[in-house]
């Protein structure tokens, strides 16, 4: 059996990078502990009807995993330069475990304590569900440069795994056996991960020297320093915001009249993302060899002239798939080759620039999120196609400003 030192060795950044039997782990850890924010996002309705309360209660209350996982992103992310990632991200793993435990009991206390419980538990996983973003900083350091964007690619495709599958499987299985069974069930296959964790994942740390609170201070100034973090900040925000915005606005204009679907069919809509998936390795490959500039503006055209072409085809379900499998594609092949640039300006010690710029590209996805639901219930899909569209394209504008700015210089 192969222990944890041979591991190590094996991973030196200098020498081959991580064999592929580890990089299958490390992608299927990160579409794991992603999903876990996502699972009742299809279930609004079944976990108000639980609890006795209305939708926009519940809807409150979720908002405590994007608030979590903004903070694990600043909190969790960054240790896994300072720590031994086998241990560290099996803790982890098992903390998303526990907490999705106390959110299935969160109806044994009535309705208003239900509400709170469900707030605080899903703080607590969306701080824990940040390991994906560890676990693609992990990637980073593990690999040397010239396999980078590549191996980056399929732990991404993990992550864009991990939303699709936090969506459709938590419809499905609340469909089939209640929300609450749902959670219990992801729960059992998190403490699985944790043991899987704990004896696969390298065990030393990168001996980077610095303490967390100071990391922690020296964020903004990362932001203010390196100007390449500040511009794929920024940029990752903006189509970040629109790609929440967009399923946000979905999910919103589906269950109102004339549509009111259920949550499994809602949810069943996010296999459009199926494409994500696949796009993310490929995007890997091709940022390797034509650079990073290059995909992510062709991502961009090719999301921000699907999410175009949906903006009055919500009646049609397979013309809102296939425009929707469009933006997912775009987006994540944008996401994988920014992100790129992100973790080459230190190889050795990238989680410090992967947590800033992740904790810049979630507050974009979360005021995604709640401007595409408001504008969805107050003005209607073809207003959210707008906005969509107009935060891809800006996105584009500061890309080629990127690239005219750099060819002054």
């Amino acid at each position: 059996m192969t222990t944890p030192d041979a591991v190590d060795l094996a991973l030196r950044p200098e020498e081959a990078g991580p064999t592929r039997g580890l990089v299958v782990l490390l992608a299927a850890a990160a579409a794991l502990g992603t999903s876990t924010v996502y699972l009742l996002h299809p279930a609004v309705a079944d976990v108000a009807h639980t609890l006795r309360t209305d939708l926009a209660t519940v809807g409150l209350a979720l908002a405590g995993g994007p608030v979590g996982y903004l903070l694990g992103l600043v909190l969790l992310v960054p240790l896994v330069d300072r720590h031994p990632p086998n241990r560290l991200l099996a803790a982890a793993f098992a903390s998303l475990a526990a907490t999705l435990v106390l959110t299935a009991g969160a109806a044994l206390v009535g309705a208003v304590g239900g509400v709170v419980v469900i707030c605080v538990a899903l703080g607590l996983t969306g701080g824990f569900s940040a390991v994906g973003a560890a676990l693609s900083s992990l990637a980073g350091r593990l690999t040397p440069a010239h396999r980078r964007a590549t191996v980056l690619g399929v732990v991404t495709a993990g992550i864009a795994a991990g939303i699709l599958a936090g969506r459709v499987v938590g419809g499905w299985l609340t469909e089939l056996l209640g929300w609450r069974e749902m959670l219990l069930w992801v729960a059992l296959a998190c403490a699985v991960a944790a043991v899987g964790c704990l004896r696969m994942l390298p065990s030393s740390a990168a001996g980077t020297g610095r303490d967390l609170l100071a990391g922690l201070r020296s964020l903004p100034a990362v932001l203010l320093r390196y100007g390449e973090l500040r511009l794929a900040a920024v940029r990752g925000a903006l189509w970040f915001f629109a790609f929440c915005a967009l399923w946000a606005g979905l999910a919103v204009a589906l269950s109102q009249p004339p549509y009111s679907l259920s949550a499994e069919r809602i949810g069943l809509y996010a296999l459009a993302g199926l494409s994500g998936i696949a796009a993310t390795p490929l995007a890997g490959i091709w940022t390797d060899r034509v650079g990073p500039r290059r995909v992510i503006l062709v991502g961009l055209a090719l999301a921000g002239l699907a999410a175009a072409g949906s903006a009055f085809a919500l009646g049609s379900p397979v013309v809102v798939l296939a425009c929707l499998a469009a933006v997912d594609a775009g987006l994540f092949a944008a996401q994988v080759a920014n992100q790129s640039t992100v973790l080459a300006i230190d190889p050795a010690a990238p989680a410090r620039f992967n947590s800033a710029y992740m904790a810049v590209y979630f507050v974009g996805g979360s005021a995604g999120t709640a401007c595409g639901a408001l504008v969805a219930d107050r003005s209607g899909w073809p207003l959210v196609v707008a906005l969509v569209s107009a935060a891809i394209g800006l996105a584009a504008a500061l890309t080629l400003r990127g690239r005219a700015a750099a060819g002054r210089g």
